[in-house]
């Protein structure tokens, strides 16, 4: 007989192997952002604006801009929120700001949602567009946009158009990040009652 022939029989049959131990659910819970938790938020984004195209930024932020951002969006009340792990750590943030400067805009917000690098793909991203979505309303938001990368951000997209986002436009070939030209796919969600 062959080597390879030989192989099946070398492994366990399944009901005498080992269990393997399980997985530790992935825990955390949301809150209001703190000063504390804007270098874990900066590390978060500018994880993002290094190595993708969800964002348009090609500079990093620092975290001097960061509070700036801070404090100007607690001025207006606007809801900023992390995800926090059992331990402390920030798994991810979101957060909405004015739309637009003009005072006509006021109800209006755009939403950011960004989650660290190992916390995707396990409802996080979902539970920070509810939490946000409630917290934007209860504020007395009316209307929600969202601007998503064309390329890249498929599950953003998807993801708000499972809360009632709909897509209102497209612009092509208005950003230009890594030697390629990007466009946006806009979303939109009334808070109104």
């Amino acid at each position: 007989m062959l080597e390879e022939e030989y192989q099946p029989r070398r492994v366990l049959p399944a009901h005498l192997r080992p269990k393997p131990e399980p997985e530790a659910p992935f825990a955390f819970t949301l809150r209001e952002a703190r000063q504390a938790d804007l270098p874990a938020v900066r590390e978060i984004y500018n994880y993002y604006v290094a190595n993708s195209t969800v964002t348009f930024d090609e500079d990093a932020m620092t975290l001097r801009e960061w509070r700036a951002k801070f404090a100007f969006l607690e001025k207006l009340g606007m809801p900023f929120i992390v995800a926090e792990s059992p331990s402390g750590q920030v798994l991810g943030y979101a957060l909405v700001q004015p739309w637009k400067s003009k005072r006509a805009y006021r109800f209006t917000v755009e939403d950011s949602i960004y989650l660290g690098p190992a916390a995707g793909s396990k409802g996080l991203g979902k539970a920070l567009l509810g939490e946000l979505i409630d917290r934007s309303r209860a504020a007395g938001i009316k209307e929600m946009l969202a601007v998503i990368a064309d390329q890249g951000a498929e599950a953003s997209i998807k993801l708000h158009e499972k809360f009632g986002f709909q897509e209102i436009g497209r612009m092509g070939k208005v950003g230009f990040k890594f030697d390629r030209w990007l466009g946006t796919v806009l979303l939109q969600k009334s808070l109104k009652k």
